[in-house]
């Protein structure tokens, strides 16, 4: 059966509040994410002017989790302008700590589905997009709900320059096999690797995540791809 049929593309499946929020992250997500939250009402014709100094390199993570990979980044890189889409409220709200404590004003969030971003980009948008850590959904039924799929590389594609990178950090051997198949039989990304340590090494000035460090301490390694955009 195609990838596309019988769901519904970018849909949610997980979880989108855990335990409540404490009394400075509830005012956080009433005072500081309206600052900072996409609009998706209409089309993001000029994306790059939702920041201070138009910045040309625009990168989106997909799920930040707590958001410790994204504000780190975005810290290290403040000519640079970042998106961020994470459906789960507490981790929208520990990234809003961070940036209110780093002062980071060139993050733009999504809280919400990643697909309803990438739809609302112009084309040649992007010149980056982390995936990192995504929900494996390991039972075989339930796999069709895992972020990659052919036609999210397409969507993907539409919105990411030629030469951009595309990231892909995984400690769950299936979901690894399974985006590398996906993206080698794709027409728009390469796969540059020539060696084990290119995918066994992490990317350059890596913060690393609180998944990964979970997967280490539990003996899992990390696979870390990186596709290019034709």
């Amino acid at each position: 059966m195609s990838e596309t049929i019988g769901r519904r593309e970018s849909a949610f499946f997980g979880r989108r509040k855990g335990k409540a929020l404490r009394a400075h992250q509830a005012g956080l997500m009433e005072t500081l994410l309206p600052t900072v939250q996409v609009d998706l009402s209409a089309p993001l014709s000029d994306p790059a002017a939702l920041f201070p100094g138009h910045p040309a390199d625009l990168r989106l993570e997909v799920g930040f989790g707590g958001g410790e990979h994204l504000a780190a980044d975005a810290s290290a890189h403040p000519e640079r302008g970042y998106f961020g889409c994470e459906p789960f409220v507490n981790g929208v709200a520990k990234l809003m700590a961070q940036v209110e404590t780093r002062d980071l004003r060139n993050i733009r969030v999504h809280p919400g589905d990643a697909g309803e971003l990438i739809d609302a980009l112009p084309d040649a948008s992007l010149s980056g997009v982390c995936i990192l850590y995504p929900d494996p959904w390991p039972k075989r039924r339930h796999r069709e709900r895992r972020f990659v799929s052919d036609q999210m590389l397409s969507r993907l594609a539409r919105v990411m320059r030629s030469g951009a990178e595309l990231r892909f950090a995984s400690d769950i051997d299936d979901y690894v096999g399974w985006t590398l198949a996906r993206a080698l039989r794709s027409p728009d990304f390469l796969w540059p690797a020539t060696a084990e340590s290119d995918w066994l090494t992490p990317y350059p000035d890596w913060p690393g995540t609180r998944y990964e460090a979970k997967a280490l301490r539990e003996g899992r390694r990390p696979v870390y791809l990186t596709f290019i955009r034709r």
